[in-house]
């Protein structure tokens, strides 16, 4: 599959990431670009990440789901993960996660490499569900929600 290379947003377009992070050699697999299981492993922190902005609780994961592997993240990529939420249960939120690396010394363009659909569950001090809306009341949902 080809890839769109995009200019890098303008302050009007800014998305804020949930995280960000420079890929290291560390994570190379044997054909030379980030393994995928790496960025597996992102996008479960991204999506944690997000979904307490959206309403502060732990969570754990229930669900990856329609992980794309768009195209291949290169060492020294610069990597944001942004998210959404597509939906809100009453003990579980329904992610989207968009990854973009931005590549090159010019870092001018930003390439989606991968996008993926995370089901984060609320849980009490047992490890149990518990409804988020008991937290978010009277607060904004994340900052990436539409």
């Amino acid at each position: 599959m080809g890839s769109k290379a995009k200019s890098t947003p303008s302050l009007s377009e800014f998305r804020e990431p949930a995280i960000r992070e420079v890929m290291m050699p560390r994570d190379v697999n044997p054909l030379g670009s980030i393994f995928g299981g790496h960025i597996l492993s992102l996008i479960d922190l991204a999506a944690g990440q997000y979904a307490r902005t959206v309403a502060p609780r732990k969570y754990v994961t229930k669900v990856m789901r329609e992980v794309v592997f768009i195209s291949p993240v290169n060492v020294g990529d610069i990597v944001s993960f942004y998210c959404s939420t597509k939906t809100l249960g009453t003990t579980s939120i329904t992610i989207v996660v968009d990854v973009e690396s931005v590549r090159g010394e010019d870092a001018l363009h930003s390439i989606k490499v991968t996008s993926a659909e995370v089901v984060m569950v609320a849980v009490d001090s047992n490890n149990r569900p518990t409804p988020i809306m008991a937290a978010r009341r009277g607060k904004a949902r994340g900052p990436s929600s539409k």
